[in-house]
């Protein structure tokens, strides 16, 4: 086997690898009980990199999706006491709405994706903040239940979280696979000068892709107000290298083209068994961060496509 085909298969063996080593620090690690909790624990950031990925996978960046996920958990806690159940969708159309802005502005003003991401992101904060009056807000443990239940708690032995995480990854598959969406996806990531000149209207497929991560943001939001019993225009924060790593450790490169979203599965799975072997080693959060920094350099390197990358500015 090749170096290039052994490459594809690297996420899921650093995966496994990473598994035997932390069980060996711990044999209770490979408990059934234990490894759910920990796929359930990482469900919010796999649902926020799930987006991410489609932006990604053409090429692009999007530095908004945590600062849309804290908004979120802000909009749903102030409106599910007043309109119920609407505040789920009404928080995903505002999720897709951001997200399609940023699309709107990168491929309307040509100005690169990460400074007009970094600006919605900036709007995104500032709404929340103005929302919740600079704090944290709660959400009653009856209302919860109502609107929010099917994002937590359990259905047997399974938590609701996977659930809800394994449906979202099913739906994410069939757009990428399975549709004329996810190949013109495809064929902008692995060339866009090439998909203009197939006349495809890549414009309107790049705001698209950021739809799509704006709107599983604000999924993730939803997800961790539920969690949270509440939101703050900061409840999202460190959430965002994390699941930029779990893309791109997945095998998503920055150049896009390639990998995709079971690849972001894999990436998180690895995310979290790392976050597991830094709590037994009592690594504290600030040297998490580090450690997710350097991780992110290392998978750059490792995966970017160079013969995309003819100068670095």
């Amino acid at each position: 086997m090749t170096a290039e085909r052994l490459r594809a298969y690297f996420p899921i063996l650093t995966l496994v690898a990473l598994v035997i080593l932390v069980g060996t620090f711990d044999t209770s690690f490979l408990r059934i009980e234990n490894l759910m909790q920990l796929a359930s624990d990482v469900t919010t950031l796999f649902v926020m990199a799930l987006g991410i990925t489609f932006v990604i996978y053409i090429g692009s960046i999007d530095l908004s999706a945590q600062s849309l996920a804290s908004m979120t958990t802000v909009i749903v806690s102030s409106a599910i006491p007043v309109i119920g159940a609407a505040a789920v969708p009404l928080a995903l159309l505002i999720g897709a709405g951001f997200g399609a802005v940023s699309g709107l502005i990168a491929v309307k003003t040509k100005i690169p994706t990460f400074i007009a991401t970094l600006a919605t992101a900036g709007i995104a904060y500032s709404i929340a903040q103005y929302v919740s009056g600079q704090k944290g807000l709660s959400i009653d443990v009856s209302l919860r239940e109502s609107w929010l239940g099917w994002s937590f708690g359990n259905i047997g032995p399974v938590p609701k979280e996977i659930i809800v995480a394994g449906a979202l990854l099913v739906v994410a598959t069939i757009v990428e696979r399975r549709t004329v969406a996810g190949r013109i996806f495809k064929a902008i990531g692995a060339g866009e000068a090439g998909a203009i000149s197939s006349g495809i209207q890549v414009e309107r497929f790049k705001i698209a892709a950021f739809a799509i991560s704006g709107a599983l943001a604000a999924m993730s939001g939803l997800m961790l107000a539920a969690r949270l019993s509440g939101g703050s225009p900061t409840a999202a924060d460190q959430f965002l290298l994390p699941a930029i790593v779990a893309v791109l450790v997945g095998g998503t490169p920055l150049t896009g083209g390639v990998g995709g979203v079971v690849n972001t599965m894999v990436g998180a799975l690895i995310v979290a068994v790392t976050r597991a072997s830094m709590v037994y080693l009592s690594i504290p959060a600030q040297g998490q961060q580090i450690f997710f920094g350097c991780v992110l350099i290392v998978a750059i390197a490792l995966t970017i496509d160079r013969r995309k990358v003819r100068t670095v500015k």
